[in-house]
């Protein structure tokens, strides 16, 4: 649904509440929904008709994904070559348009990184009730404790980087973490 608003040449917006024009911090109710009304109103208080427009959702993409659009956004008249480059050496051409356009849309529309998925890991073949989770001690090696609370929430390229790839894991929701 489209919002429309009725502005002057002086940069003021009308207060359908009282029909004046006021300054934007003014203004208390600047919009309708109704295409015809504000039209009508536009021309009657020698104004012009201003569509809003709900700001496109933002992309959601990788940590790697989001540096990478910093970097363009900080290159000067060069940010799609970065983004060409990154699309290209990432598989782009195998996986046709996909990454490409979601890239694009994300360097225009802005950006979210997307939360990394976490899980808690058990220790593979130990007959425990409540199980033997992992987590890395502060030698960095990988421990175990019987305690699910105090297992370390591993990302997937930290499941791959300590190999407990083949060990059971349990998806840790936001509330958990």
């Amino acid at each position: 649904m489209s919002l429309y608003a009725v502005k002057n040449d002086k940069g003021e917006w009308l207060d359908w509440g009282d029909m004046g024009f006021w300054p934007k911090e003014a203004c208390k109710f600047a919009t309708t929904g109704n295409h015809e009304d504000a039209d009508r109103v536009a021309s009657d208080k020698d104004g012009h008709l201003v569509e809003l427009i709900e700001a496109p959702a933002k992309v959601v993409v990788s940590e790697e994904e989001a540096e990478m659009l910093e970097q363009a956004k900080n290159e000067t008249l060069q940010e799609v070559g970065v983004i060409y480059h990154y699309y290209k050496d990432h598989g782009g051409w195998r996986l046709g348009n996909d990454l490409g356009d979601r890239l694009m849309r994300a360097y225009v529309n802005g950006w979210t990184v997307e939360k990394q998925k976490r899980f808690n890991v058990k220790v593979p073949h130990v007959d425990v009730q409540e199980g033997l989770w992992l987590f890395v001690n502060s030698d960095g090696k990988v421990d175990a404790t019987y305690y699910q609370d105090l297992a370390q929430k591993f990302t997937l390229a930290e499941i791959e980087h300590y190999g407990l790839g083949d060990c059971e894991k349990v998806e840790v929701t936001d509330d958990e973490q």
